[in-house]
């Protein structure tokens, strides 16, 4: 039998752990190749090479041209690749998963599938940004209100240690400029949270539109995750740039935000904040079937059975 033509697709046994990658690399006006595993940046000032296997997330801003080989190679590597608009704020595409295995998918789709499941998940998120707070008992329409006073606070706070002048968050995606500058670096901010958090998501197999706050959109499941840690990383920083005055509001935050990622472990815990969410019994565990190419049938009474086997006698 011949060959399959083309390169043959990275090993996921030889691929970086999820938790262990960088968390979003951002590049504009270069072309992009592929040398081996390495993917190459290309600008008058010379190339950049960069293991696809240690990056997360690749945003390709305004300016890029990519070949069809960086793009197979970012996607072998489970990385994922974003296509963004001026400023970083439009989101276009994702790479494939580090994982074969359905099992987080499945435990999602059960989890988001009946309310009562959907708003236990919803009070284990509350409760990681509430600390000490007690959100057992509080329906929806409570986390949402607390949610919301806790927001208008850190907005409120931030204002006053940075003295930025705030009003609200106001901002459209079609005209980014025309925010005030604490909403622009906001939005630039949470662009690459959003896309990190993606990253995150689709490595480990979930469903980034099975939300369990959000719904009824794509990503809403990246919006529950990255609202997980707005307050922490993605506010501060907004209104630290803002208070600066940089002339470019955009380039600047996505620079802060990458240094307030970088050695505090951000894909790690991310990783492990999903599974403690989905699966709170696997969260400290590896998958063991990351790499197993297994493919099952399913059956009423809940074992799986090998696919590929002629079931005939069963008629």
């Amino acid at each position: 039998m011949a060959d399959i033509p083309g390169a043959p697709p990275v090993p996921l046994s030889h691929l970086t752990r999820a938790q262990d990658r960088i968390s979003f690399l951002y590049l504009e006006h270069c072309v992009i190749h592929r040398d081996a595993n390495a993917i190459t940046a290309q600008d008058q000032r010379g190339t950049v090479h960069i293991p696809a296997a240690t990056i997360s997330t690749l945003l390709l801003g305004p300016g890029t041209t990519v070949s069809q080989q960086a793009i197979v190679l970012l996607a072998e590597s489970g990385a994922t690749a974003v296509w963004v608009g001026e400023h970083g704020v439009r989101y276009y595409a994702h790479g494939r998963t580090l994982t074969r295995s359905s099992r987080l998918l499945e435990v999602q789709a059960v989890l988001v599938s009946t309310d009562s499941s959907r708003l236990r998940v919803a009070r284990h998120m509350y409760a990681m940004r509430f600390p000490g707070e007690d959100t057992s008992g509080l329906s929806m329409q409570q986390l949402r209100g607390r949610e919301g006073a806790r927001v208008r606070r850190l907005y409120r706070e931030n204002a006053e240690r940075t003295g930025v002048a705030w009003k609200r968050r106001d901002y459209s995606p079609d005209d980014f400029a025309g925010g005030t500058l604490v909403n622009q670096a906001l939005s630039a901010a949470n662009t690459c949270l959003y896309g990190a958090a993606h990253a995150a998501i689709v490595a480990l197999g979930c469903a980034p539109g099975l939300g369990f706050v959000h719904t009824g959109h794509i990503r809403s499941f990246v919006f529950d995750i990255a609202d997980l840690y707005k307050a922490e990383l993605t506010i501060p920083v907004a209104f630290d740039i803002a208070a600066a005055g940089y002339a470019d509001i955009g380039a600047e935050t996505r620079r802060a935000f990458r240094d307030r990622l970088r050695g505090n472990n951000f894909m790690d815990r991310c990783v492990r904040d999903i599974r403690n969410l989905l699966n709170p019994e696997d969260a400290g565990t590896e998958d063991t079937d990351i790499t197993a190419d297994i493919v099952q049938l399913w059956d009423y009474d809940g074992t799986p059975l090998p696919s590929g086997t002629s079931y005939e006698d069963e008629l």
